[in-house]
């Protein structure tokens, strides 16, 4: 009798540690993720809203921050909590159009034939 509620007891410890490490412990890691990504925003930012709005950031407070969303600079202020993703972080350079890239190469090409 002794045996068996040790091995109830032991059961119930093994699943409670396995929804630990399965359960809670990467919905922790995903929240910590997510806090540190809306800690780290900067003006310039491109990102989208939980509720599926796309912008880019104009002004950040403690709490809130400022969102344009169109060509007509309609601004939007937001929690920064309604963040779900950094799309274009400000510190990355955007890549330059087609036309400007074969421009380049064709340059480099006539360099290297002149020499």
């Amino acid at each position: 009798m002794d045996s068996s509620i040790w091995m109830t007891i032991g059961m119930i410890a093994v699943i409670i540690v396995v929804f630990y490490f399965f359960g809670m412990r990467p919905q922790k890691k995903q929240e910590q993720a997510a806090q540190q990504m809306r800690n780290n925003l900067a003006v310039g930012d491109e990102i989208t809203t939980i509720g599926g709005i796309i912008g880019k950031v104009v002004s950040i407070k403690e709490e809130t921050m400022v969102i344009e969303t169109t060509r007509d600079h309609t601004r939007i202020r937001l929690l920064k909590t309604a963040v779900r993703s950094v799309d274009v972080p400000a510190n990355i350079k955007i890549e330059a159009p087609a036309e400007e890239k074969k421009d380049e190469a064709e340059d480099k090409k006539e360099d290297s034939k002149e020499k």
